[in-house]
């Protein structure tokens, strides 16, 4: 025996009003979701209402009760990404040139409305926000040579910042960072740029070794002129020194001159003296051979 004819013999089972009951079921949580006048709104989100179509209002965060006639959309405003992959630009010299960018937006509060009838429905502005990023960076870049977008990467990047700023606010979205990564040039240009980087490096060794034997030729010139400056110092002192003992001899015989002048015994003094020591040094013993004339020690006949 089938569950139904078991069910309709204990229960009196009666199957058009079960489907009409379970109609009515389904029909009343339609209806009362379709009037149910709460809803809520999430952090992070704003929720739109709107009457037939038309925007009634913005609600923020929270419980919100709307009547059945209204409709309420959440709205994003989160902080949202949107990468641009190798936009495309050329420098002010015709060099093309390739970046990768990922710029973090959002919503500003008090744009949900403008965004949400002009732009989207849910906050996503992606598409917007890249090609704005792609229309700043070939207007900024044209502006630059490649050699200033690499020395001057600091100054490009505050350009294309404040020019997407600009850019995006058209949209109701604030640019909270730009992440962007190296500049690419062309294969040919990349390879002309290490060329110059490697030839500079020649010329920078070769400044510093000529600086180097610069260097060391002023040393040798300084120690030659030290040297040279101390010989003349020794010879001038040296030159001093015999002019001053030549001075003192030259007085010397200029006094015993005079003195000699004044006092001719002084002569007669000194050979005394010699003959002195000459006898302090005799042994008592006369030379064995004497020739005519010859003096004898110690005898002055002529006295």
């Amino acid at each position: 025996m089938s569950f139904i004819t078991r069910y309709s013999n204990n229960h009196q089972f009666n199957l058009p009003r079960l489907l009409r009951d379970g109609i009515l079921i389904v029909i009343t949580l339609v209806v009362l979701d379709a009037f149910w006048p709460f809803r809520s709104v999430p952090t992070g989100s704003r929720g739109v209402v709107t009457q037939f179509g038309a925007i009634r209002g913005i609600e923020n965060e929270g419980l919100v009760m709307l009547p059945p006639w209204q409709k309420m959309a959440l709205f994003s405003i989160r902080a949202e990404e949107a990468k641009v992959d190798g936009a495309e630009g050329s420098t002010s010299d015709q060099q093309p040139v390739k970046v990768s960018m990922t710029v973090r937006y959002s919503i500003a509060v008090d744009r949900v409305s403008d965004v949400y009838e002009k732009y989207s429905h849910d906050g996503d502005l992606s598409s917007y926000v890249q090609t704005a990023t792609q229309e700043v960076f070939k207007a900024v870049t044209a502006k630059y040579t490649a050699p200033e977008l690499i020395s001057q990467r600091a100054k490009v990047s505050s350009d294309i910042g404040a020019a997407l700023r600009n850019k995006i606010s058209l949209y109701g979205a604030n640019v909270i960072n730009i992440d962007m990564r190296n500049f690419a040039f062309s294969a040919d240009y990349m390879k002309a740029i290490g060329d110059k980087v490697t030839q500079e490096q020649l010329r920078l060794g070769a400044e510093n070794k000529l600086k180097t034997v610069e260097a060391e030729q002023k040393q040798k010139v300084a120690i030659a002129e030290a040297e040279a400056s101390a010989l003349k110092a020794k010879a001038d002192g040296e030159a001093y020194a015999n002019l001053k003992i030549a001075a003192a001899q030259a007085d010397a015989v200029r006094l015993q001159g005079a003195a000699l002048a004044q006092n001719k015994d002084v002569l007669e003094l000194r050979r005394i003296e010699v003959e002195m020591v000459k006898a302090k040094g005799w042994n008592g013993a006369l030379p064995v051979n004497m020739y005519a004339g010859a003096p004898i020690p110690f005898l002055n006949i002529a006295k």
